[in-house]
């Protein structure tokens, strides 16, 4: 049987402060924390811990983008 799918977790990407870079992808339930997740974790290009920002986990991939003309 396939999963059944749980609209309340969307899943979201973890941008890094430190450098820009996506490097952690997790989910989250939207009905219990509402607001930007804020996580403090391991940044590899860095080399060191850095704050980590939730953004959409698509950005820039399967998007239809609006037509500049």
């Amino acid at each position: 049987m396939a999963k059944k799918t749980n609209t309340k977790r969307k899943i979201i990407a973890l941008v890094s402060e430190l450098t820009g870079h996506r490097t952690y992808v997790t989910r989250k339930n939207t009905m219990n924390t509402p607001d930007k997740l804020e996580l403090n974790k391991y940044d590899p290009r860095a080399r060191k811990h850095a704050k980590y920002v939730e953004t959409k986990k698509s950005l820039g991939r399967n998007e239809v983008k609006p037509r500049k003309g």
